[in-house]
């Protein structure tokens, strides 16, 4: 059996006064944070080769559209992919 070290986050007294103090838009906003953190981390996955057809006029301006953002435009398909999921999950 193998020990694990588990990493502990202390607080001071000071830092808990203040999230006492915290709006419940304040809270969804951190929420919203850590969500978004944890979700950027998943774009790093490792990625599967994917074959689609396109109009290409259509991958014409999404590339210089990613290019004007200072986007890679298959980093920001994946991004737009995981909105719509999220989208779909919050309409339903």
């Amino acid at each position: 059996m193998t020990s694990q070290t588990k990493t502990v986050q202390h607080f001071s007294d000071e830092a808990l006064d203040r999230a006492k103090d915290l709006t419940t838009t304040q809270i969804i906003e951190f929420i919203e944070n850590f969500r978004n953190l944890h979700f950027q981390a998943s774009l790093n996955q490792k990625s599967v080769l994917i074959s689609m057809k396109v109009p290409n006029d259509l991958l014409q301006v999404f590339k210089m559209t990613a290019q004007l953002k200072g986007k890679r435009y298959q980093s920001w398909i994946k991004e737009l992919m995981w909105k719509a999921i999220e989208m779909e999950d919050t309409s339903s």
